[in-house]
């Protein structure tokens, strides 16, 4: 590959720079879960089915998967700012058209932008954090999906409550943060020291080093089993707290996913200083824990339980995740990073759209509890697989020890 050397320094305020880029990247994470509480506000308001909700969820997705697949490299040929610039600007459209919805076609194409400025600005921020801190990067860029998602889910379910025109507000909010946030991108400095000098054009780009594909498989089923989770939380637990607790839905279907997210946020915090081995332990034996506590809560609808096997699963949401990231992001060149983050990204989200639209499905056919039961079973299968694998593993690579 082809490299020319950026002119501008890249380094001259790292530490504003890196609160800069993960308050951008927690904020979009922040804006992709708060249609999740709301969507019983929709149902009542435009009549459409759970399997509709599915839809609505698993198109943004498979649209940020696209943008993954096709885009996730531009960043490599144009610099990380013009990219984060640019996903903003397509997020504020998003926003918009949430703001005017007037039916569930407007959500699913609203879900589209969304899915498309996110896939965008995921392996761009996700690139610049690591360019200006490898380690620190790597621990931003394992808890913002907890932090943004639980902070998401919990404000707009609160606001749902709390404030005036509850489908709107929020994304008056949103609009007026993704603004400020570009103009701070604007004028800030570009992180990528070195950009590709080869011509670019969108195609499907997966590039997983040599050395990186026997780790990248190995900590596949804790990474599936954690994005999993999430998907099941984004698109059948609000239905299933509608069931375990009815009139409640905005506010335990909100603080269902901040207790998984934010006790993964607390999770990466806890082993940010140990090895990846032992955040892959942890996190294996959690996710067995929690979605197993989940299961019971369901089936003796008791919501207090539900909430506590939610904290679990999170614990091993975040211990997982940073466990998988941190053992693959050390394997890749700097020129090698934004493709490497595209194929974990294209996985993460794949586990996080497909087997929440596979239970949509399901749900049609079998009932919510049955559908419930067998995703859960499936995730628990996953976390022991890859508890087994670490095990097996006689010891941590030198490169993850010093991650």
């Amino acid at each position: 590959m082809s490299l020319r050397t950026q002119s501008k320094s890249h380094r001259s305020a790292p530490k504003s720079e890196l609160g800069l880029h993960a308050l951008t990247l927690i904020t979009f994470l922040a804006a992709s879960s708060v249609p999740a509480p709301l969507y019983p506000l929709y149902q009542a308001q435009w009549s459409f089915s759970a399997f509709t909700i599915t839809i609505i969820f698993a198109v943004y997705a498979l649209a940020l998967l696209f943008g993954l697949l096709f885009f996730g490299t531009m960043s490599n040929r144009f610099g990380r700012r013009p990219v984060i610039l640019l996903a903003l600007i397509i997020q504020v459209v998003a926003m918009g058209l949430f703001l005017l919805a007037q039916g569930s076609a407007w959500l699913i194409v609203a879900r589209i932008v969304q899915g498309l400025a996110t896939g965008l600005a995921t392996t761009a921020l996700a690139s610049a954090l690591l360019d200006l801190d490898q380690k620190a990067g790597t621990t931003i860029n394992s808890i913002s999906p907890m932090i943004g998602m639980g902070v998401g889910a919990l404000g707009s379910g609160l606001l749902a409550q709390t404030a005036p025109a509850p489908l709107h507000f929020v994304y008056v909010l949103l609009i007026v943060i993704f603004i400020v946030q570009a103009f701070r991108t604007l004028m800030s400095v570009e992180t990528s020291a070195e950009l590709a000098s080869e011509r670019w054009y969108p195609r499907l780009r997966m590039e997983i080093p040599e050395e990186a594909r026997q780790t990248f498989l190995r900590v596949a089923p804790i990474n599936i089993a954690v994005w999993s989770l999430g998907g099941f939380f984004l698109s059948l637990m609000p239905s299933l707290i509608g069931e375990i607790a009815p009139n409640q839905e905005q506010v335990l279907g909100g603080g269902a996913v901040a207790a998984l997210t934010l006790a993964g946020a607390a999770a990466v915090l806890k082993f940010r200083n140990q090895s990846a081995r032992t955040a892959l332990l942890a996190g294996s034996l959690a996710m067995i824990v929690g979605p197993a506590i989940i299961l019971g809560s369901i089936h003796i609808s008791n919501a207090e339980v539900l909430m506590a096997g939610a904290v679990v699963s999170g614990l091993g949401f975040g211990a997982g995740f940073l466990g998988a990231m941190r053992s693959v992001a050390v394997l890749a060149t700097p020129q090698q990073r934004a493709g490497l983050l595209s194929a974990f990204y294209t996985e993460s989200y794949l586990s996080n759209a497909v087997p929440a639209l596979i239970a949509g499905f399901a749900v049609q056919h079998v009932g919510l509890f049955e559908t419930a039961t067998v995703f859960g079973a499936v995730i628990i299968a996953l976390a022991a697989l890859s508890f087994a694998l670490t095990i097996l593993k006689s010891a941590p690579t030198s490169m993850e020890q010093k991650s």
